[in-house]
């Protein structure tokens, strides 16, 4: 907060417009210097204390006009900037005055990155093997989902870094959830520090578009990434009596 005496004394501000947002969107898209270009499915992405917590890839409800709008501005974007490798495009989704859905480019990020760590999984070209395609120059690889719903959830470090290893903890999920990816980045734990993220893929024949099968499948993401990161379980699951954890218990 700046007092008024301070603007009056004519301190230099730079102020952005507020925007009514509904949600926030990301678009990764990836350039060879050839000029081919490839484009993922537009994400959604959740922002906790201005950390990407959860990515939902695809974004549910997102309707096919706005995403493939979406992607085509992104491939636009990469080319008018003569991007080589990986790129993030996010976005805000709004509503305009008309009621409709719209997008305004909120950020651009000239490198692999968090909005797009789901397609380690769920992609058949993940962000990282296709940064190399584009830098080397090779033709660029399938951007085709391997799973019709992708959740990632990233792993923040804990307030209190647990006594259980994180080996310890990885075996512990691994008999819960054993469909669940880990990834682990080899860093030490700090409060609020990415270490990893976990993917989780949906069973073929689930609707990206149904909010209780998105819901079902977000849990699962983010009660492993809780897990890894606080060694205790979000929902009071007990591993010894083997308590019921839903339809996505495998």
């Amino acid at each position: 907060r700046i007092a008024s005496e301070q603007l009056a004394a004519g301190v230099p501000m730079m102020a952005e417009a507020r925007v009514p947002w509904t949600r926030e969107l990301s678009a990764m898209v990836a350039r060879s210097p050839f000029g081919q270009g490839a484009v993922w499915p537009v994400v959604e992405t959740v922002q906790r204390d201005g950390i990407c917590a959860v990515a939902i890839a695809p974004a549910p409800g997102l309707p096919d006009d706005l995403r493939s709008a979406v992607q085509a501005t992104a491939l636009k974007l990469a080319e008018h900037l003569d991007v080589t490798g990986v790129m993030a495009v996010e976005l805000f989704e709004v509503v305009g005055s008309d009621g409709r859905p719209g997008v305004l480019v909120n950020e651009l990020a000239m490198r692999p990155h968090n909005s797009g760590h789901w397609t380690m999984d769920g992609a058949t070209t993940s962000q990282f093997e296709q940064h190399l395609r584009a830098v080397l120059d090779y033709p660029l690889g399938s951007t085709v989902p391997t799973a019709p719903l992708t959740v990632m959830a990233n792993v923040l470090g804990a307030p209190e870094t647990p006594v259980m290893s994180m080996d310890e903890r990885v075996h512990h999920l691994g008999a819960r959830f054993p469909h669940a990816k880990v990834h682990l980045y080899g860093k030490s734990e700090r409060h609020g520090r990415k270490i990893g993220h976990v993917n989780v893929l949906a069973d073929p024949g689930v609707d990206p578009d149904d909010a209780d099968q998105v819901a079902a499948v977000r849990a699962v993401a983010e009660l492993a990434a809780h897990w890894l990161s606080h060694a205790r379980w979000a929902d009071g699951w007990d591993p010894h009596t083997g308590a019921p954890v839903g339809d996505f218990e495998r």
